[in-house]
């Protein structure tokens, strides 16, 4: 990048440089006409006719025409030099990143189009993609000054372990990637891999706060096979969400199998969107039950994708599917207008739980579009129980009290979902005014065989009771969990014991006989998913 005192240096050579050629022109001129002998028959002619003051004025005029034109052609070559300082600057800026100071996304793919179509004498190179992990929170705890000093913080590290003649770049958001020559072959790529990893996992201290993030890096080897620069950072990219989906923190390198596992996601995803709008995913109902009776309260609803080719899928299968593609707000409202719609002719006093994405919370018009289901199919305010999971909580705290509010003036009940499993806190219980706590089934599953366990469950139980919330326990599925529990204090109870997830002509035969349990009711089903 040019600086301004190389600018100034330039400028001052370019007016050495044109002064000596004016001066060189007009020496020779002088040669010439002193040879020519001009100069004697220009004398002898201005005596003759008493020119002298003439010729002055002459000699005048011609010195400031010619400092008229040193001065502008200096000027000219000053504003050339300007604006080629501007454009160089222009072109740095435009090829960088401006937080950071690393090359960006543009300037590292013609970097590495450069290594590929013009090889470098020497061993051949590697792109490591790194993405960070944990960044989120950064920001929605402790906001964007935060993430921007994490941000800075990330490629000060990876500018110091960067080996000699490699590169790193930001390539937007949180993602960065390094491209380097493999000096050390693939076992010294793994462990800088390894070194950038440790590197990015160490806190970063702002204005009093550990700040912690994680990495997770994806490589790919820039070979004859990928066909452009686009094709290596598409296999590293495969490669980083490998990494990611195998618990994040790790190193993965590119192999073909993983251009195939994305190529049937991408058909997956294909099929879901056309699965909600032709509705084949069906709302299935769990029985809730009160403890210790087992009288039946409520039902939560549970989705089940009734694939043509692979059967019925849990959500399991496809919710993050949905979720990662921003199609699980049209799959939530279709789950729950269709469960309206079953729901409003069952008896009065049976409650319909349903579960709602964090990214909804996000929408500011949530409740006004689960006022117009109810609306639309009749179904009673009071009856309807949407449940929050404790993710939503840190995604925008005061957007998710605004939309719990308005859901619950409209008389909605809300459940604090899986908790014991996210960031909730004394503070959330107390601001959102929850109506129910529903205990997580990694809790209850072990209660009668760990001692903590039962001690945090049974916490958990006394948490709600002095805030004046219900407990739910879900996934019990046994006869001894369901006494503890009871003994406790938990008010209703949701597993396997008491009936497994169930379709609409299943559930309705459970609720034309109350008297029977709900287990009982409805005969197993090969097809039902958990």
């Amino acid at each position: 990048m040019m600086t301004k005192t190389s600018v100034r240096h330039s400028w001052g050579q370019g007016e050495v440089y044109e002064s000596l050629c004016l001066l060189s022109i007009g020496t020779s001129f002088w040669m010439i006409c002193v040879s020519l002998g001009l100069f004697d028959t220009l004398t002898t002619f201005v005596l003759a006719h008493n020119l002298l003051e003439f010729l002055m004025l002459a000699t005048f005029m011609g010195a400031a025409l010619m400092g008229a034109f040193v001065r502008k052609s200096i000027i000219l070559r000053r504003t050339m030099a300007e604006r080629d300082a501007a454009a160089s600057q222009a072109e740095q800026v435009a090829r960088h990143d401006a937080l950071t100071g690393l090359a960006n996304r543009r300037l590292f793919l013609e970097t590495l189009g450069c290594w590929q179509t013009k090889p470098q004498p020497g061993p051949p190179s590697a792109v490591l993609l790194i993405d960070l992990d944990r960044f989120k929170p950064v920001n929605d705890l402790y906001g964007h000054a935060a993430g921007n000093a994490v941000l800075c913080s990330v490629a000060d590290r990876l500018r110091a372990v960067l080996p000699r003649h490699g590169m790193a770049a930001r390539m937007g958001g949180d993602e960065f990637s390094m491209l380097l020559r493999l000096e050390g072959g693939s076992e010294g790529l793994l462990r800088l891999a390894e070194r950038v990893i440790a590197s990015l996992s160490a806190p970063v201290l702002w204005n009093g706060n550990e700040l912690k993030v994680g990495a997770t890096v994806g490589i790919a080897f820039v070979t004859g096979e990928l066909a452009d620069a686009d094709a290596v950072l598409h296999a590293a990219d495969l490669a980083m969400y490998q990494g990611k989906k195998d618990g994040r923190g790790v190193v993965r390198v590119f192999k073909s199998a993983m251009d195939e596992e994305l190529r049937a996601r991408a058909q997956l995803e294909t099929e879901l969107r056309a699965a909600i709008e032709n509705g084949e995913i069906e709302p299935f109902y769990q029985p809730v039950v009160s403890l210790p009776g087992r009288k039946l309260i409520g039902v939560e609803v549970l989705a089940r994708w009734r694939h043509p080719i692979r059967g019925l899928l849990a959500p399991s299968e496809f919710i993050s599917v949905a979720e990662e593609t921003g199609s699980i707000a049209d799959l939530c409202y279709s789950l729950i207008r269709r469960a309206c719609l079953d729901a409003r002719e069952w008896p009065a006093e049976l409650t319909l739980a349903v579960n709602i994405a964090p990214q909804q919370f996000l929408d500011a018009w949530m409740a006004e579009r689960i006022l117009a289901i109810l609306t639309e199919t009749g179904f009673p305010p009071h009856r309807l129980e949407v449940e929050i999971t404790e993710s939503a909580l840190i995604q925008d705290l005061d957007g998710t009290r605004r939309t719990l509010t308005s859901l619950q003036n409209l008389g909605v009940r809300v459940a604090l979902d899986d908790f014991g499993t996210g960031y909730s806190s004394l503070y959330h219980l107390r601001e959102l005014k929850f109506d129910k706590l529903k205990i997580d089934r990694s809790y209850v599953d072990s209660v009668t065989m760990s001692a903590e366990r039962a001690k945090l469950v049974d916490a958990i139980i006394k948490l709600g009771a002095s805030l004046g919330l219900v407990t739910t326990a879900e996934g019990i599925e046994t006869e001894d969990s369901s006494s503890w529990l009871s003994d406790q204090g938990c008010a209703f109870g949701q597993g396997y014991l008491f009936g497994k997830p169930m379709p609409k002509d299943e559930i309705d035969r459970v609720i034309a006989h109350p008297a029977c349990d709900p287990a009982d009711c409805a005969p197993p089903r090969s097809t039902q998913a958990a």
